[in-house]
């Protein structure tokens, strides 16, 4: 299926090649998107976003229309890696980060770990602090050869299902289609298990007890209704970092970018605008 959504230029990273783009004039904002999505999940947003802003898109490794490979490094370790490198290929010295699910804890370990300098954070429905992930994340976590065998058919239902639970509102056919094609077929469905099978909670771990030193503008953005991270992991995370400010976005789930795009847009044009 075609979409008007593409990312038209490359970057050869350690682990694979990265799709992304860059749209808009104005000061430079990165989202950056979280599993099992894509940086499809931020077409809107960041078209809106780019009336004032350079947004820049990209495709985490393994996900979207990035590389998928066997042996490739698809850990929260890699993707930080890669993340300063890409900020380095791009010349951003401090942007502003708008990231979602583990997302979050890319960009958490890139400003804590690597030292990347950030203009202001914004997190939305973020993976930060263990413990995290769904029940049943945890549960593929820890059974993914025995998921891995599934067949085709049986995997791309779950996929679908597990995609569609992450918003509270019934996602657009379209939409589900964009977002489970990555995860199907023989590069596919073995992709989607590498993801889930090197996710590993030390990666947060290692950064956990310095999010006090993060010391700039955040934003902590929520929906009301996340199954997969509870309101409480937002108020928690908005505690425990010394400038934020928590938004809750009613009647939305994990998938804010779904349920509520215009509330999410307005909170983020706001913020980016104000730091509040």
């Amino acid at each position: 299926m075609a979409t008007d959504w593409e990312l038209d230029r490359t970057f050869d990273s350690a682990n694979g090649r990265v799709r992304w783009a860059r749209m808009g004039e104005g000061s430079p904002v990165v989202l950056v998107h979280g599993w099992p999505f894509s940086s499809y999940i931020w077409r809107d947003i960041a078209r809106a976003l780019s009336a004032r802003h350079t947004v820049y898109v990209w495709d985490l490794p393994g996900y979207g229309a990035s590389d998928r490979y066997e042996g490739q490094d698809v850990s929260l370790a890699g993707h930080h890696q890669v993340f300063a490198s890409l900020l380095e290929h791009w010349g951003l010295d401090r942007p502003a980060v708008v990231a979602h699910d583990i997302g979050g804890a890319v960009a958490l370990r890139t400003a804590l770990l690597s030292e990347k300098g950030f203009d202001r954070l914004a997190l939305v429905d973020a993976v930060a602090a263990g413990p995290w992930g769904s029940p049943f994340f945890r549960l593929v976590n820890r059974e993914t050869d025995t998921f891995g065998q599934l067949p085709g058919h049986l995997h791309e239902a779950l996929v679908r299902a597990y995609i569609a639970d992450g918003a509270d509102q019934e996602l657009r056919a379209e939409t589900l289609e964009v977002l489970a094609r990555p995860w199907v077929g023989e590069q596919g469905r073995p992709a989607f298990y590498r993801q889930m099978a090197q996710a590993d909670m030390r990666h947060t771990a290692e950064y956990e007890d310095r999010l006090n030193e993060l010391d700039i503008p955040a934003a902590v953005v929520w929906g009301a209704r996340d199954r997969w991270l509870p309101l409480d992991r937002g108020r928690e995370l908005a505690e425990r970092l010394p400038r934020a400010r928590l938004h809750v976005v009613e009647d939305s789930g994990h998938l804010l970018q779904e349920d509520a795009p215009a509330r999410l847009t307005a909170v983020l044009a706001g913020f980016l605008a104000d730091g509040r």
